[in-house]
C-alpha cells in the first residue's frame, strides 16, 4: 500500500509559485452502471491550491498533472475535523452531567465547545496550510 494519494487534474490558474488545479472528486459507486437510479452517485469539482515555483514554471494552464498528498493528510484531516470534536463533545457532555445534572444545560454547553474548538482551528489555518500541502507531477 502507498502513502499518497493522488488525483488527476487539470491546472486551471499560475500566479508566481502558486497554481490552482480542478480537480474531479467522485463517491466509489459514481462509475457504476446504474449510478443514474441511484441517489448516492455524485462527483464534485474542485479547486486545489499547490505552492511549487519548480512545477509553476513547468506547466501551463490546461496541462493535465496528478495532485499528490500524503495519506497521513487524510487521516490528519479527519482526526481535526471530526473525532477531536466528537470526543470533546461527549466527554464534555458527561463531565456537565456529573456537575451539575441538568440533560439540556449540558448537552447546549457541549455543543457551544464546538465553536471555540473551530474558531481556534480556522485561527491556524496558515499553520495547518503548511502541514496539508501538496505537490504535482506531470502526467505521462
Amino acid at each position: 500500500m502507498t502513502d499518497t494519494i493522488e488525483h488527476q487534474g487539470i491546472v486551471e490558474n499560475i500566479d508566481g509559485a502558486h497554481l490552482q488545479v480542478r480537480i474531479v472528486q467522485t463517491s466509489a459507486c459514481a462509475a457504476c452502471s446504474v449510478k443514474g437510479h441511484c441517489t448516492s452517485a455524485d462527483a464534485k469539482e474542485k479547486l486545489i491550491d499547490v505552492t511549487d515555483a519548480a512545477a509553476a514554471e513547468a506547466c501551463r494552464p490546461g496541462d493535465r498533472v496528478w495532485v499528490v498528498g500524503r495519506l497521513s493528510m487524510g487521516v490528519t484531516a479527519v482526526l481535526l475535523a471530526f473525532v477531536a470534536p466528537f470526543l470533546l463533545m461527549i466527554l464534555s457532555l458527561f463531565l456537565f452531567m456529573a456537575l451539575w445534572g441538568d440533560e439540556l444545560g449540558s448537552a447546549l454547553v457541549s455543543l457551544f465547545l464546538l465553536i471555540p474548538y473551530y474558531y481556534i482551528l480556522w485561527l491556524n489555518k496558515s499553520r495547518l496550510a503548511k502541514k496539508f500541502s501538496f505537490s504535482i507531477r506531470p502526467m505521462n
